[in-house]
C-alpha cells in the first residue's frame, strides 16, 4: 500500500491530470489516472504541484537581526558591511540560533526546504559559524542547510583571514567562499580567487564567491574565477554570486565572458531583491537596475538561480523567506515576461537552485525524494504572479507545514461570495 498518492495535480512542465505516487519517503510513480490504495489520498484538484523551493543565497547569520544595534538609515549595501561590523561583537550564539530556527519555520511555512547560507568567518572567534552548524544540526531532518565559509571583510584583507577560514572549513562547513571585490585592491581580489579555489581544489569542496557586487564595469573577477575554476578542474562545482558588475559592462567585453563562464561550468547566483535595492545607489538619472544579465546568461547555457540573500537584517529590512517574492521581482528587473521568461523564473528558485546546491534526488520522478509543494495555483505563471500559498508542503512524503487557501468574501449585489484573485477557468 502507498503512504501518499496525490490525484489531479499540474506539473510545472504543464502536464496535468497527473498522479504521484509515494511510498517510503520517495516517489514511486508519476504517471496519469493512476488508482492504486494508499493510506493517505489528495486530490489536488488540478492546481500545481512543484518540486520545493530551494535558496541558492543567503545570509542566515544576520537574519532577523532588523533594527540591532541600530536602523541601516541610508539602506546602502556600505553602511550595511558597517552596521554588521558594529552588531558582530554583541552577536550570542544562543540569540543567532533563535533568530535562524525563527527563519527556517518560515521557510518550511514557505515550502523551502534547502537553504545555502554564507556565515562571516571574519570574526576569529567563529561564533557564527559554530551556531550556525547547530541550527545545520537542529534543522536536518526537515530543512536542508548548506554553509558558506565567507570572509565578509575579505579574507586577505583580514588579519589571520585565511586561517579563519580554514578552520571553519575544518569545523564542517560545505563550501568555500570568498568576496575579492572587497580586497584593498583589484590584484589582491585577483590573488584571493586564486588562493580560495586552490583551497577548494585542495579539499575537494565547492566553491560560491561573491563576486563583482558592484556597479564598476571594471570589477570583472567573475572571469578570475571563470579561469580558476577551468584551470583546477572544479567545472560545475563553482557559483559567481550577485556578478553585478555585469549589468554596467559594455556589450563587446561581455560577448567574451559570457562563453567563458559557461565553458568553465560556473554557475551563477543572482539576488534580485538585494540587487534593485543596493545597486545604482551613485546614480542619478538614467539610474542603472544593477542585477547581472540573467536572460543572456541563461541563452549562454550557464545555469543561473536566483537567491533572497537577506531577509530583515543591517542590509534589508524586507522579506518574509518566499523565493515566488524573489522570482516575482527577478521576471520584473530582468525584463523576462514572456511566457517562457517567467517559467525560467520559477526555474530559478527550483530546479536551477537545486543544481548549484548539488541536491540529490530533487524532482517529481520516480525515484526522487517525496519534498514536494501544493500551491494555490494552476500553472507556475500564475504561482508568481499571485505568490501562490503553499497549501501543503511535504518533506520525503511527511507533511510539515499547511496554509489556508487564500480567499476574500465579498459582499457584492449580484456577484460571487468569495474571489481568490485565480483567473477565472473559460
Amino acid at each position: 500500500m502507498l503512504d501518499l498518492l496525490v490525484h489531479d495535480a499540474t506539473l510545472p512542465d504543464g502536464r496535468g491530470g497527473m498522479s504521484i505516487a509515494v511510498q517510503d519517503g520517495r516517489i514511486a510513480e508519476v504517471t496519469v489516472g493512476l488508482h492504486a490504495p494508499a493510506h493517505e489520498t489528495l486530490d489536488a484538484q488540478g492546481l500545481l504541484v512543484a518540486p520545493h523551493f530551494v535558496d541558492p543565497h543567503f545570509h542566515m547569520d544576520a537574519t532577523l537581526s532588523y533594527g540591532l544595534p541600530r536602523v541601516n538609515q541610508s539602506g546602502t549595501l556600505l553602511e550595511g558591511i558597517a552596521l554588521w561590523g558594529e552588531l558582530k561583537p554583541l552577536l550570542t550564539a544562543e540569540a543567532l540560533i533563535e533568530r535562524a530556527m525563527a527563519y527556517c519555520d518560515w521557510a518550511v511555512a514557505k515550502g523551502l526546504l534547502a537553504i545555502r547560507t554564507h556565515v562571516d568567518t571574519s570574526d576569529p572567534s567563529l561564533l557564527a559559524v559554530d551556531a550556525l552548524l547547530e541550527v545545520k544540526k537542529r534543522v536536518a531532518p526537515y530543512l536542508t542547510l548548506q554553509l558558506v565559509a565567507f570572509p565578509q571583510d575579505g579574507v586577505l584583507r583580514t588579519p589571520g583571514g585565511v586561517d579563519s577560514l580554514k578552520r571553519a572549513l575544518d569545523k564542517g562547513v560545505d563550501v568555500v567562499g570568498g568576496i575579492p571585490h572587497f580586497e584593498r585592491t583589484m590584484a589582491e581580489g585577483a590573488a584571493s580567487v586564486k588562493l580560495l579555489c586552490e583551497l577548494a581544489a585542495e579539499r575537494d569542496l565547492p566553491v560560491d564567491m561573491h563576486c563583482d557586487e558592484s556597479d564598476d564595469p571594471l570589477s570583472r573577477h567573475i572571469e578570475t574565477l571563470a579561469f580558476e575554476a577551468q584551470r583546477l578542474g572544479l567545472q560545475g562545482r563553482v557559483t559567481g554570486s550577485h556578478c553585478t558588475s555585469m549589468h554596467s559592462m559594455d556589450n563587446y567585453y561581455v560577448s567574451k565572458l559570457l562563453p567563458l563562464i559557461a565553458e568553465a561550468g560556473v554557475g551563477v547566483v543572482a539576488n534580485p531583491l538585494i540587487n534593485i535595492t543596493l545597486q545604482g545607489r551613485h546614480d542619478t538619472y538614467p539610474r542603472r537596475r544593477g542585477m547581472t544579465r540573467v536572460p543572456e546568461l541563461m541563452a549562454q547555457g550557464v545555469n543561473v538561480a536566483f537567491g533572497h540573500d537577506c531577509v530583515m537584517d543591517p542590509w534589508y529590512g524586507m522579506g518574509s523567506g518566499d523565493m515566488l517574492e524573489v522570482a516575482h521581482m527577478g521576471l520584473h528587473v530582468a525584463q523576462m515576461t514572456s511566457q517562457q521568461g517567467i517559467r525560467q523564473c520559477f526555474d530559478a528558485v527550483t530546479a536551477n537552485a537545486a543544481k548549484v546546491l548539488g541536491l540529490s534526488g530533487y524532482g517529481l520522478e520516480a525515484g526522487c525524494d517525496a519534498s514536494f509543494v501544493l500551491l494555490q495555483a494552476r500553472d507556475s505563471v500564475e504561482a508568481i504572479r499571485l505568490r501562490a500559498p503553499r497549501l501543503k508542503v511535504w518533506r520525503q512524503g511527511r507533511l510539515l507545514a499547511e496554509t489556508p487557501a487564500a480567499t476574500a468574501a465579498l459582499h457584492l449585489p449580484g456577484r460571487p461570495a468569495a474571489t481568490g484573485w485565480m483567473q477565472p477557468r473559460t
